[in-house]
């Protein structure tokens, strides 16, 4: 699919000036659509057309330490914690004036609009949420998973050393393509592909908000004080009252999903509309089957 006419903009918030793309209605209904790590907005190339196509006004931010996305101030700390991430899609959407909007993301991205859209659920009239519900207690000790998780967990690990930080300074290209390789086993990606996307991560913060996100989760970094409330309403587990679908690729090494909706789903999705597991597709979902994110999307804004 082709993709659709965009144009790179920046907005400026109180931390950030985000870069983004839009394409689309400029009057349409707003739909905001969240990358993961590694990644970027190109991750969406093939599910923005048809949603611009049904009219409606498609905006593509670069998260924090990525891409063109800059902290306003030069000596702020590089942090991103779970609800910093959420934030900013709050803020980004206060900056552009959206009273109202819908959301998709995956990895970091689906955090972060899951969080906009239980913390601020008068703002999010509908969600997709790829990978299931994420938002994390922090003040829990995370709980050993089976090894075979583990085993794929081994980058978390890592950038929880100091090893780790200089590791991914010094091979940031080519352990985000590993991470490419391995969360998706089955997509064949091209090295043009991958080169559209890796500049990204040459970001002059990238390295410092990756280590801080994955550092912080697990205990191992303070956050903002200004998030610390925050964070413990999101220790509770808030419930997404927007109508919602969630996604799934079948063969994602990191959610690992179950055949059938379960009963913490249920829980936190009180107006769940569907749950699917995408065949043929892994972590990077939007990148190999964006049809069904974008029909997601399409569903849930008829209702």
């Amino acid at each position: 699919m082709a993709k659709a006419q965009s144009s790179t903009r920046s907005v400026q918030t109180s931390v950030l000036d985000i870069a983004y793309e839009e394409s689309g209605d400029a009057s349409g209904f707003p739909i905001v659509l969240l990358h993961g790590f590694p990644d970027d907005v190109r991750a969406f190339d093939d599910v923005a057309p048809p949603l611009a196509k049904a009219g409606h006004r498609v905006l593509v931010p670069y998260l924090r330490g990525y891409g063109p996305t800059r902290f306003r101030d030069p000596v702020a700390p590089r942090m991103a914690e779970q609800a910093a991430i959420g934030q900013d899609l709050i803020d980004f959407a206060d900056a552009l004036g959206l009273k109202q909007m819908a959301v998709a993301g995956y990895d970091w991205g689906g955090r972060a609009a899951a969080i906009a859209a239980a913390l601020h659920p008068e703002r999010v009239r509908a969600t997709v949420i790829i990978g299931g519900y994420t938002i994390q207690n922090v003040f829990a000790p995370q709980q050993p998973a089976p090894p075979e998780v583990e085993r794929e967990l081994w980058y978390q690990w890592y950038f929880n050393t100091e090893r780790g930080r200089a590791g991914l300074a010094a091979n940031r290209r080519s352990l985000c393509k590993l991470l490419w390789q391995t969360w998706s086993p089955g997509w064949r990606f091209s090295d043009e592909t991958y080169n559209r996307t890796a500049p990204s991560f040459d970001n002059p913060d990238f390295v410092e908000v990756v280590i801080h996100s994955y550092r912080h989760r697990n205990g191992n970094a303070p956050g903002e004080e200004r998030f610390f409330e925050t964070e413990r309403d999101l220790a509770r587990r808030p419930k997404i009252t927007a109508p919602s679908i969630l996604l799934y690729g079948a063969a994602d090494p990191l959610a690992r999903p179950s055949a059938d909706v379960t009963p913490a789903e249920r829980a936190v999705f009180p107006a769940l509309v569907a749950r699917r597991v995408v065949p043929g597709a892994g972590h990077f979902l939007p990148r190999e089957k964006p049809e069904a994110v974008s029909s997601a999307l399409l569903e849930l804004l008829r209702r």
